[in-house]
């Protein structure tokens, strides 16, 4: 697919790597630029923000048919179309959406106070719960397409994927259903490139997922696929992952305690735990007794418990595409019994 800004055609890779060179908040693709911590996840660039505050605004907060409320800001450009914010904010009512539509400030303008405010050859930009769209169709790209992408970036900023940053990861349920953190240790997905590796940015894969499943409601049925590479492509498991992330928010991490013993003589105790979701999974015993974490076939050690400076000994591991282990405690006290609390994703 081609895009056509500014009067000039350009692929859309090279669309995001000129604007990746031209300001840290992107392009249709893309967007704020975020990093690889929480601060500048959580910042729009300052330059941008300059622009947007000389710039002039016809700003309202709308209510639309749910009774929420929508924050759109649109350019003086459109005053002659009283009801241009109203009609964006009940589009953006109408994506997939939770609690973090509430927060969301939507800017809508033409496609030169667009790039001005976003740099370079670029259709829209998110950063910080701020969200710029051309208000036009551009190239044969719409304006509703645009700003479905930007808001797919406004889910993800608005979640948590911990240990890792949803904003470049995606969301928790999307992120493990496409093997993202396999992917980063393979070097086929590069979170938070903006720049040569923009194709491979798993934040923007989910931006253009969300895309697709405002646009076919989830149904994987054909659609366009132009700015990032075909292995992200969604199927109905992958777009049904992020409708879950949308509707019911991932919470964090679980955390069970198990009050158990070994039986009789025995020097092992053994349990098989489903792990469903990538990240950090830690395994607290209050003994001395050794907890090991084993692949599920049951021999391959993945990671042993240390002493901890409060008392009694973890384990901790990092899952990433498995979704069993086996937990295995070693006697090495007298006393049968033991508790075990388990922190999972």
């Amino acid at each position: 697919m081609k895009l056509r800004a500014g009067g000039e055609l350009v692929t859309a890779l090279a669309a995001a790597v000129l604007a990746a060179a031209s300001s840290p908040s992107g392009a249709w693709a893309h967007e704020s630029a975020p990093a690889a911590t929480a601060s500048r996840a959580d910042t729009l660039s300052q330059p941008d923000l300059r622009v947007l505050g000389r710039l002039r605004w016809l700003e309202a907060r709308h209510v639309v048919a749910d009774g929420e409320t929508v924050r759109v800001s649109v350019s003086p450009a459109y005053a002659s179309d009283p009801q241009a914010g109203q009609r964006w904010a009940e589009f953006f009512g109408s994506l997939p959406h939770n609690s973090e539509l509430a927060r969301l400030e939507a800017y809508v303008a033409p496609l030169d106070e667009v790039q001005r405010i976003c740099g370079g050859k670029v259709l829209g930009c998110y950063g910080s719960n701020h969200l710029v769209t051309m208000g036009e169709s551009n190239g044969g790209v719409t304006a509703q397409s645009v700003a479905a992408h930007e808001y797919g970036h406004h889910i993800a900023q608005n979640r948590i994927n911990t240990p890792w940053l949803a904003i470049d990861w995606g969301t928790k349920r999307w992120a493990t259903r496409m093997d993202i953190c396999g992917r980063v240790a393979a070097g086929t997905a590069i979170p938070g490139d903006e720049g040569l590796g923009y194709t491979f940015n798993p934040g923007e894969a989910f931006a253009e997922t969300y895309r697709v499943l405002a646009e076919t409601n989830g149904a994987a049925a054909a659609f366009d696929w132009p700015i990032v590479d075909p292995s992200f492509l969604p199927d109905d498991a992958a777009l049904a992952a992020v409708r879950a992330d949308v509707v019911d928010p991932w919470p964090g991490s679980t955390v069970t305690t198990v009050h158990t013993r070994f039986k009789g003589s025995a020097r092992r105790w053994t349990t098989t735990l489903e792990t469903p979701l990538d990240g950090d999974l830690s395994i607290r015993i209050d003994a001395s007794d050794d907890v090991s974490l084993m692949a599920e076939d049951g021999r391959t050690v993945l990671a042993r418990s240390t002493w901890t400076s409060a008392g009694g000994k973890e384990v901790h591991y990092r899952i990433c595409g498995a979704r069993h282990v086996q937990v295995r405690v070693s006697r090495s006290a007298a006393r049968p019994r033991f508790t075990l609390r388990i922190t999972k994703p």
